[in-house]
């Protein structure tokens, strides 16, 4: 908004006085807000700092320490410059002294070498001033205008970044709290460069303030949210500024008296911040209404509260056709941890062994996975082209019942689903299972398929296929043991097999045998990879070991035995698992 000391000098008025600069000529990016005239040397305690102080020095001290005292008084008040003109007090040029305290202090001081009429100077600069002003209200209206358009039209978040890249000239980059970028707009730079380890650099970046400039990498932040829950930042790069600062996007420098870049641009990223929290909003509300009737319409399929007739009516009115069509269901859910890892207090509620938050921020954090998981099923299931009902089923699981056309094309939409999923989840580091019931063909049927790719995910929640969509066939025995579950002799038979240890369990659950004992058993009773994966040296877990046998009364080298210790463990966690509604 406000010109440079170089710029002034170079305005006709000042032009036709001569100018010549004494001291500080590396400070002429300072900024002047304003022009004061003086002739008097306790002027400093009137000025707010910015002033081009112009002066004849009629009545500047006479001494060397008066005049000293003068120009470090007007340094600490921070002016932007002296300006003394030479004929009425100084004739050949202003004081060695003068000089050397200006230089000392940093303070620009020119010399004006002909006369001048300091009216005709601070016409101009306050008419530069004020044009600069002008513009500045221009470039709001316009910041404002532009936004507010993008706000109405429900724009996505690429072309609000794009807009605002291409109104600063600059790169401007959307991140999400974990700092991976959602959307960038490189202003004709390299993009590869621009995003190279941007993790890394971000994490750097820090400024202080809800919007603030971090002059250490140069690029000016705001944070992005509302409703007090702020989801990324917003970041736009400003090389132009700092004391060797080389121009701004517009060719103009952005001098290091300004403490930081223009105003314009922090008013445009702050906009730019509001046009894309206002848009999130908007869209994760009525999405949010969308999923809730999904929700019911999934949940009415699988308990039978609705009949099959009136949810497919309900499902046509939100453009999803269940009518005439091969329906597949499908299950998203977490993948559960490393079973040796595990233990009764750390699996998932998928398994039976229920995890309780710890805190209220533990159950908002389970709840964020969980929409976000629900949000990118979501975005899959319209990427692939594909049309069907979505909603969250429980704390770790995403139901899905496409509708295709036929069976046959029910193998690509399946593929088609996958690698949407994939794409969108190719940055999150929890990783998920994919899981497909067999496809019935009417809307009355369409619990069967539900329940068994619940079954399967359920079975199959340990899975490290990341590549595929599982079947019930996939899922082999543990499969089989989830389809019976309810089968009392079955439930006997876990009771035989674990009862003792499960007992044990109960009573001190911080030694952790169960966990002990499924690493045996999944590591092919191979104890060496057994006890690296309970993190437990070879003797620790050998005692372990030899504990578990006297407990469960069995001998734990017999592979009869830990076959049937296998089966039954599978039993168990398919005994426990959450009902399927």
């Amino acid at each position: 908004m406000f010109p440079t000391v170089g710029e002034v000098l170079a305005l006709e008025p000042v032009r036709h006085g001569g100018p010549r600069v004494v001291a500080a000529e590396e400070r002429l990016n300072r900024l002047v807000r304003w022009v004061h005239v003086t002739e008097v040397p306790d002027i400093a305690s009137l000025l707010r700092g910015g002033e081009l102080v112009l002066t004849t020095g009629i009545g500047l001290p006479a001494d060397d320490a008066g005049l000293r005292a003068f120009v470090a008084e007007l340094a600490e008040v921070g002016v932007a410059g002296l300006v003394v003109e030479l004929g009425r007090r100084y004739h050949g040029g202003v004081p060695k002294v003068m000089v050397a305290a200006a230089a000392r202090h940093g303070l620009p001081l020119v010399e004006l070498r002909r006369a001048t009429p300091f009216v005709l100077i601070t016409e101009a600069v306050h008419a530069l001033i004020v044009d600069a002003q002008l513009a500045q209200l221009r470039a709001t209206e316009e910041i404002h205008q532009r936004f507010t358009e993008l706000s109405v039209e429900g724009a996505e978040a690429a072309e609000v970044v794009r807009q605002a890249a291409e109104l600063a000239g600059a790169p401007v980059v959307l991140e999400n709290l974990a700092r991976r970028v959602l959307a960038y707009h490189s202003a004709g730079e390299n993009a590869r460069l621009l995003l190279d380890g941007w993790e890394q650099h971000s994490r750097r970046i820090q400024p202080a303030g809800r919007t603030a400039y971090h002059a250490d990498t140069g690029w000016l932040v705001t944070m992005v949210g509302a409703r007090g829950q702020d989801w990324g930042r917003l970041l736009l790069r400003c090389p132009g500024t700092g004391p060797d600062a080389a121009g701004g996007p517009d060719g103009a420098s952005w001098p290091a008296g300004a403490g930081g870049p223009p105003t314009r641009l922090s008013i445009l990223l702050e906009r730019a911040a509001s046009t894309l929290a206002l848009g999130r909003l908007i869209r994760r509300d009525a999405d949010g209404l969308e999923r809730q009737i999904h929700r019911t319409l999934l949940t009415a399929l699988l308990d039978g509260s609705q009949p099959a007739d009136e949810v497919a009516v309900r499902a046509r009115a939100l453009g999803v056709d269940l009518d005439r069509r091969h329906l597949v269901g499908l299950v998203v859910r977490f993948r559960d941890p490393d079973p040796a890892a595990g233990s009764v207090a750390g699996a998932g509620s998928g398994s039976g062994l229920v995890a309780r938050p710890a805190s209220v921020a533990a159950a908002e954090a389970v709840q964020a996975r969980l929409r976000d998981l629900a949000e990118s099923v979501g975005l899959a299931v319209r990427e692939a082209g594909l049309a069907g009902l979505t909603s969250p089923l429980d704390d770790h699981a995403v139901g899905v019942l496409l509708a295709v056309r036929t069976a046959a094309l029910a193998d690509t939409a399946l593929d088609d689903f996958l690698g949407a999923l994939r794409r969108l989840r190719r940055s999150e580091p929890a990783p998920v299972v994919v899981a497909a019931g067999s496809g019935v063909d009417g809307i009355r049927e369409a619990r069967r398929t539900l329940v068994e790719a619940r079954q399967v995910a359920e079975a199959g929640r340990r899975d490290r296929r990341a590549d595929q969509v599982l079947r019930l066939p996939d899922v082999g025995l543990a499969g089989l043991l989830h389809l019976l579950r309810e089968e009392p002799r079955l439930q006997v038979f876990v009771e035989r097999e674990l009862g003792a240890l499960l007992a044990y369990e109960a009573r001190h659950p911080r030694e952790q045998l169960l966990a002990t004992l499924r690493a045996y058993l999944e590591h092919g009773r191979n104890k060496s990879a057994a006890a690296a994966a309970v993190h437990l040296s070879r003797p620790a877990f050998y005692e372990r070991l030899t504990r578990l046998g006297r407990i469960l009364d069995a001998d734990l080298e017999s592979v009869q035995v830990c076959l049937s210790l296998h089966v039954a463990l599978l039993a168990w966690e398919a005994v426990q698992a959450r009902p399927l509604v």
